[in-house]
């Protein structure tokens, strides 16, 4: 369950939690065209508070507009700072930030010109997977059902419709007593979880989808294949199969709400030794390192903010 805070930012107001609604002909609700962001605010272990890569998220959730052919309301600036205010007026020290741009309520039918809104939510939320998967890791299955196709739906959006998809697998995953969902494009390569990147390491070397194929380009992502070339690490983005996968030393996702989290088996095919690898932990470790503040070679990703 979402923790309840005291406000929601919406349409450059903060408004109660209880008053945050829509109409019933909210056209998003209806057809799945928005937009949307996942961000991470963390406590450091010196009592600040700052937001993980805020203006890179922001502008993602703008470029995912653009894609979808609209405009948002807001510019970078006001959406930043309203989820820095927003932070603070709720009282959060460390949460996970939801931007959402939706089609709001008017005409119907797939072409409608209503207007575009924006919220902002904020909800403590800890190890989305868990705090045990964060250090045992996770058992992942395949999915039956197809990433997007790059020229179906255009794949570099975070795009509200587009989670169908994601759903779906997850769904079919958990039913088969799995914790996570794995998909294959429409080659058949390995292309991400149901909402995370992916990464696999054999004899030392890791390897992760290209971005040019059919991924969510995650922010995340691009900070480990920093943070593991910075640490001597070999890494290359090369699409690979789902045998390759099994027959990893290691394999682990990343993702905001996923930060970065070990898969110990694949189809029942257990990674390595079943347990997460030290190329993964040491990752994972430089990781949240970074996020609390005991390093701080990344301040650039860093935006503080005071409650």
């Amino acid at each position: 369950m979402v923790d309840r805070v005291d406000k929601i930012w919406m349409d450059g107001e903060l408004v109660n939690w209880e008053d945050a609604n829509v109409h019933i002909l909210t056209h998003t609700l209806h057809y799945g065209v928005g937009a949307f962001e996942g961000i991470r605010s963390y406590r450091r272990t010196d009592g600040s508070s700052v937001i993980f890569r805020l203006e890179d998220h922001v502008q993602r959730l703008l470029d995912s507009c653009k894609i979808m052919g609209f405009e948002c309301p807001f510019d970078l600036p006001t959406i930043a700072d309203a989820c820095m205010d927003l932070l603070r007026v709720n009282g959060l020290d460390e949460a996970y930030i939801r931007p959402l741009v939706f089609i709001g309520d008017g005409a119907m039918g797939l072409y409608a010109n209503n207007p575009v809104r924006l919220a902002i939510i904020v909800w403590r939320w800890g190890a989305y997977l868990g705090d045990d998967a964060l250090a045992n890791g996770i058992r992942t299955k395949v999915s039956s059902f197809t990433r997007h196709h790059v020229n179906s739906s255009m794949v570099k959006g975070k795009i509200v419709g587009h989670y169908v998809n994601s759903i779906l697998a997850k769904r079919e995953a958990k039913a088969a007593g799995y914790d996570e969902a794995l998909l294959l494009d429409h080659q058949g390569y390995v292309s991400e979880g149901s909402g995370e990147n992916i990464f696999f390491a054999k004899n030392g070397m890791i390897q992760t989808p290209p971005f040019s194929s059919a991924i969510l380009g995650g922010l995340t992502r691009d900070s480990v294949i920093s943070i593991a070339r910075d640490m001597g690490l070999r890494i290359k983005a090369q699409s690979f199969t789902r045998d390759e996968l099994w027959l990893a030393d290691e394999v682990f996702l990343t993702g905001t709400a996923a930060e970065v989290t070990p898969v110990v088996e694949v189809d029942n095919r257990t990674i390595g030794t079943g347990k997460p690898g030290e190329i993964t932990l040491a990752i994972q470790q430089r990781f949240f390192e970074i996020l609390r503040g005991e390093n701080r070679e990344y301040e650039h990703w860093m935006t503080e903010y005071r409650i």
